[in-house]
C-alpha cells in the first residue's frame, strides 16, 4: 500500500492498490505553486485515505479546481478537481518505492524557459 506524508508529517496519505502512472505538469499555476514542475498521480477518492485533514489548507485556484497543502509546513500535496471522484496526489509526498514511473508531460506550452524536457516521454501541449 503506497504511503506518504507532508514534510512535517502532520498530513499522511495511504492509497489502496497500485499508483497510476503519474504525469508532470508544466502549467504556470503548478510551476508557481510548486516552485518548478509538479508530478502527480490520480487517485480515486474511495482508494485514498488522508489522516490529519484538519492540517490541510485549500486554495481555490479556479472555479473547477482547488489545491491542498499542509498549513504547518507548506507542502503542496493535492490538486482536487471539484465534483470529480478523484484527487491528484503529489508524487513527492510518497515514500519509496512508489512502484510507478512518469508517463507523460502536460501543459508543456507553458513550461519555463530555463529547462528542457529530454526524457523522451510524450509531451502534450495542453
Amino acid at each position: 500500500m503506497p504511503k506518504g506524508s507532508c514534510l512535517c508529517g502532520a498530513v499522511t496519505i495511504e492509497v489502496e492498490g497500485e499508483l497510476a502512472p503519474p504525469d508532470a505538469c508544466h502549467c504556470s499555476q503548478c510551476r508557481r505553486q510548486s516552485g518548478h514542475v509538479w508530478a502527480s498521480t490520480d487517485v480515486p477518492e474511495e482508494r485514498l485515505t488522508i489522516t490529519g485533514g484538519d492540517n490541510i489548507t485549500w486554495y481555490q485556484a479556479s472555479e473547477k479546481v482547488r489545491r491542498g497543502f499542509c498549513k504547518t509546513c507548506g507542502s503542496y500535496l493535492f490538486w482536487d478537481p471539484i465534483h470529480h471522484p478523484r484527487t491528484a496526489v503529489a508524487m513527492g509526498a510518497f515514500d519509496a518505492p512508489t512502484g510507478t514511473q512518469l508517463e507523460s508531460h502536460i501543459y508543456v506550452a507553458d513550461k519555463g524557459d530555463y529547462y528542457d524536457i529530454g526524457d523522451g516521454l510524450p509531451q502534450n501541449q495542453q
